[in-house]
């Protein structure tokens, strides 16, 4: 993000955190909201304007989303008000506020993250799957109504609404780094980070137990560990918490090995 949009999305987190009765319907909303916008070319220009006045920016969310409830208004006003980098980057700002607000709502963080890995599992095994939801020419609402059919009775209702939403408005982004960001936002509103261990061979209990004190002891705060079981890993973890990797293994090594004998 650009320093602009950056503080645009840190001021619409300290609205959110100091708004009181956010619901996950709230959230809902406002990712509904997002994909309107990001579906007109026109409002997502006016919106992300920074000429266009407050006054009437809010005239155009007020005819336009009338309809949605008193917090979803407040927190889209706040966003559309701010000061974006570009439109791409106002639509993130609806998206990861959305998700915070669906979070807070739902009040299940961990359940939420652990759905989120466990659909990122299945669709990454499954390449039927993968490219049912990641067609760009597929209809979005068949992808939302597949995506309440596998989830049904199998997620909660605050991931499956993340999920749905994911499906719908993927801009170009891989199914997979979607939910792993989704996932991440949502261990942030309870404090936690989420961390992908990618290993050859399971982890035991006491060694997930040591990783996980290191990581919370480095980024001072409690991870939760997604382990993901990659036999073409040589030796040694990699770990991705977010943007940033960890890599530790040995074909990591022998390539950092070779990149400095060439130099």
């Amino acid at each position: 993000m650009g320093s602009a949009s950056r503080q645009a999305l840190a001021a619409a987190e300290q609205t959110l955190a100091a708004t009181t009765g956010v619901t996950l319907a709230a959230g809902e909303q406002l990712l509904s909201a997002g994909r309107a916008i990001e579906g007109s070319a026109q409002l997502r220009g006016l919106l992300a304007d920074p000429s266009l006045e407050s006054a009437e920016k809010a005239g155009l969310v007020a005819t336009i989303f009338g309809s949605l409830d008193a917090t979803a208004t407040k927190l889209l006003l706040g966003i559309v008000d701010a000061r974006w980098s570009d439109a791409d980057e106002l639509l993130d700002g609806i998206e990861q506020i959305g998700i915070r607000a669906i979070a807070l709502g739902s009040g299940s963080g961990a359940t939420i993250e652990a759905e989120l890995f466990e659909f990122s599992r299945a669709v990454s095994s499954n390449s039927d799957l993968e490219l049912a939801l990641a067609d760009k020419l597929g209809d979005p609402a068949a992808k939302a109504a597949l995506v309440d059919t596998l989830l049904a009775k199998k997620a909660s209702p605050a991931a499956t609404a993340i999920v749905r939403h994911l499906v719908q408005s993927p801009r170009g982004r891989r199914i997979g780094a979607l939910l792993s960001g989704a996932a991440s936002i949502v261990a942030d509103v309870a404090g936690r980070l989420v961390a992908t261990v990618t290993t050859s061979i399971p982890l035991s209990a006491s060694q997930q137990k040591r990783l996980a004190g290191a990581l919370a002891a480095r980024y001072g705060r409690e991870p939760r560990l997604n382990i993901v079981i990659d036999p073409t890993v040589i030796g040694g973890l990699r770990v991705q918490l977010g943007d940033e990797v960890v890599d530790g293994t040995v074909a990591a090594r022998l390539s950092d090995l070779r990149l400095q004998l060439a130099g």
